[in-house]
């Protein structure tokens, strides 16, 4: 027996969920459990459970799982440095990999059996001499194999007194095959010669002539087709925990015996001194011994502009040195790094982000009971009427059959399979059916600034220079003294000089790189020096008023500004930044016209993120700077707790806790792998105004498929009370089914004319 003490927490791997309400279920009998609260996520298969008070076995946890239908293990310990929970049968992971395997080989039995028995059973001519029996033959292992998953989980529901959409799908199938059983071993249906004609008249039978086996056959390969592909989908949903887990350095060249060794990063221990080159990532996190540099944080901090570290210094595994050789001590590695810590944040907020309950589920919980409820009536009324034991069923059968959701299993698919692929043409790319559901509410839209409102890299933007100065000669100048420095800011002016001078830019001579200050050396003749104002007041190039004054209000908007000065003068200002993308402005005004609120939200300082608020038409009271990523969680948890419903737009490390806990999540496509998977949207753009393009998709797909059920339904509604009368024949069953299929799928294929 396993316990586990007073105020710690389990976890747990949940199987048999078939839908949300399931999740529910389990998390209501856990919940009634002295001194336990639980929560079940659908979407991570996965039950985190808090003991209040007192010893708790978890022998007893997985023993109430296991009585409420379903199963339950303990998550299997992570392999090597994955973080916990990254991936395992039916984890975090969705289906696991035997799992989607089966339901594959469900799906191809079902899809090779059930086309031809459609096809025979729909046009006459197909129909030879005993044809019915390879139907039958042919629908066998469909219902049997193929829909075992729909009889499981409606025997579950049944146990608890619950119906979903695989009670109606599983009792569909059920009366159709049985009642075509019975047509063809005791009635008339299995005759040599027997036909289904092209017969439209309305008229009472007993059924024992009629078989509906392209229903039970038709049904299961449509549905098993759209659980297939979701399975696929889900199964990534603990993706970003180990996209998050590749962003660190695989090896590392450690300091041993005065002699520099590489080896994994998982052989490092706390203390080891390691060194980092230029453009390699940080192993694990630590603090500068020796050497001093640029390190580009923004993946971690969303800091746009690289931090300068000296001897020390603390830094960050996966961070960037962008400039010269550190060695840096360890103090963190393994789980405690910030890297793991944050990819903890992303499974916690994964797993407390509610699935919800499918649309088609909460209709099912009131359409089967009433469907069964009538077709009890439907036998009691025609026994009672004297007409007959064979007529009396025949009618009652009749109504569950009508009732199987043939169209109903195209209804979510086929708009679901239209949208996405729209979208895709787009650069929208849609996980799942759950994330449609989810645009329904949202009405706050929080933006992350480095990346997504802006281009995530330093750009010059303003060039000032001193009276009576080129500007393109203070450009060229300082550029090709840039050119030979490996720093984001150096690489910025030494871009635009490059671009602007429409040409190579000259070599300079006697580079030296003045740690924490600039870079000084000779360029055609002149003794140039580029850097903070400090390295030109050193040297006696004190910046003229305007040039101070063009630094100041550079600076006030939280910009960087950098100093040009040679032959014994400051000569300008450069003007870096991270540039807000030219489309950002449009796309806020077009989110606001959807009705959300955009909200900016970075690690970047109040200063530059006012500025950019600004530029692009954000209130300096929907403004929060300045915080780590934990804190970017934290803010969209409060916002929730206001009752408002949350998306996110980011693209780093540090948005992958966030987007994975908002209501909707959106990740650029030209940011991390860890964003793009945490989230329920890609742009794969990067254009943020493809933001409102996905919010707008996203709910004309989730009307589209409420427009479908309304009429799958309503097909069966209608046709309910013809069963209930006895006046069904196959041919009139058959055209209608097909009727309202057809109607399904043209209605869906109207979103392919959604435009951006």
């Amino acid at each position: 027996m396993t316990t586990v003490p007073a105020g710690r927490q389990v976890e747990l791997e949940i199987g048999g969920m078939t839908c949300a309400s399931c999740a529910a279920r389990i998390e209501k009998k856990l919940n009634r459990m002295d001194g336990v609260t639980a929560s079940v996520n659908y979407a991570t298969e996965k039950a985190r459970v808090s003991f209040e008070d007192g010893a708790v076995a978890v022998d007893d946890l997985i023993a109430t799982v296991e009585a409420t239908g379903y199963s339950a293990v303990l998550p299997a310990p992570p392999a090597g440095s994955e973080p916990e929970g990254a991936e395992g049968p039916g984890g975090a992971g969705g289906a696991a990999p035997d799992e989607l395997t089966t339901l594959r080989q469900r799906l191809l039995t079902a899809v090779v059996s059930a086309v031809p028995v459609i096809a025979m059973a729909m046009v006459p001519a197909l129909q030879f001499d005993n044809w019915q029996w390879l139907s039958l033959t042919l629908t066998a292992p469909v219902v049997g194999y193929a829909a075992w998953p729909f009889h499981k989980a409606a025997w579950t529901n049944l146990r608890h007194g619950a119906a979903t959409m695989d009670t109606l799908i599983s009792v569909g199938t059920l009366a159709a095959f049985g009642w075509s059983l019975w047509a063809l071993f005791f009635g008339t249906a299995g005759m040599t010669g027997m036909k289904h004609p092209f017969e439209f008249t309305v008229s009472r039978g007993d059924g024992s002539g009629n078989i509906y086996l392209e229903a039970a056959a038709g049904v299961t390969a449509f549905i098993l087709a759209g659980r297939y592909f979701e399975a696929r989908s889900k199964r990534k949903a603990g993706a970003a925990l180990k996209a998050l887990l590749q962003l660190g350095a695989k090896d590392v060249v450690v300091l041993r015996d005065g002699r520099e060794v590489r080896v994994p990063t998982g052989e490092l221990a706390v203390g080891d001194l390691f060194v980092v080159r230029p453009g390699e990532k940080i192993a694990t996190d630590g603090v500068v011994r020796e050497g001093g540099s640029a390190v580009d944080a923004s993946l971690l901090t969303g800091e746009s502009v690289p931090v300068e570290v000296v001897p020390g210094d603390g830094v960050s595994g996966a961070t960037v040195n962008a400039g010269g050789r550190i060695v840096v001590q360890a103090t963190r590695v393994g789980a405690d790094t910030q890297l793991a810590r944050m990819a903890r944040l992303v499974e916690d907020a994964q797993n407390g982000k509610a699935a919800v309950q499918r649309l088609a589920d909460r209709i099912s919980a009131v359409f089967v009971p009433v469907v069964i409820a009538l077709a009890v009536a439907t036998l009691g009324f025609w026994l009672g009427a004297g007409e007959g034991a064979s007529a009396a069923f025949t009618a009652a059968v009749a109504v569950l059959i009508i009732a199987c959701p043939c169209a109903l299993g195209l209804a979510t698919p086929t708009a679901l399979m239209v949208g996405t692929g729209r979208g895709a043409q787009l650069g929208i790319l849609i996980k799942g059916p759950e994330v449609l559901e989810s645009t329904r509410t949202v009405d706050t839209i929080v933006l992350d600034k480095t990346g997504t409102v802006t281009t995530g890299v330093m750009t010059l933007t303003e060039v000032h220079v001193a009276g009576g100065e080129d500007e393109k000669t203070v450009l060229r100048l300082a550029g090709a003294l840039e050119h030979a420095s490996e720093h984001p800011i150096a690489q910025a002016v030494a871009t635009a000089a490059e671009e602007r001078a429409g040409g190579p830019l000259p070599a300079p001579e006697d580079f030296a790189n003045v740690p924490g200050l600039g870079v000084r050396g000779f360029v055609e003749g002149h003794a140039v020096l580029v850097g903070r104002e400090k390295l030109l007041d050193g040297s006696g190039q004190f910046l003229p008023a305007e040039l101070a004054a063009a630094k100041a209000a550079a600076e006030a908007k939280g910009r960087t500004a950098v100093a040009v000065g040679w032959d014994g003068a400051a000569r300008g200002v450069l003007v870096v930044a991270d540039a807000v993308k030219p489309t950002s402005a449009e796309a806020v005004t077009r989110l606001r016209a959807l009705g959300l609120t955009p909200i900016l939200l970075t690690g970047d300082n109040e200063a530059v993120a006012r500025a950019v608020a600004e530029e692009v038409g954000i209130s300096g009271d929907d403004v929060i700077a300045e915080v780590m990523p934990e804190d970017k969680l934290a803010v969209i948890k409060r916002l929730q707790a206001e009752g408002r419903s949350v998306a996110m737009v980011g693209d780093g490390v540090n948005d992958a806790a966030a987007l994975a806990q908002a209501d909707l999540g959106l990740a650029m496509g030209t940011g991390t792998d860890a964003a793009i998977e945490a989230s329920d949207l890609t742009l794969v753009r990067g254009d943020l105004r493809v933001a409102a393009d996905a919010i707008r998709l996203a709910r004309r797909t989730l009307g589209t498929i409420k427009a479908n059920l309304f009429w799958a339904f309503g097909y069966n509604v209608a046709a309910l009370p013809l069963a209930a009368a006895g006046l069904l024949n196959p041919m009139i069953a058959g055209a209608a089914m097909a009727f309202s299929s057809v109607f399904v799928v043209g209605n869906s294929l109207r979103l392919r004319g959604f435009k951006a």
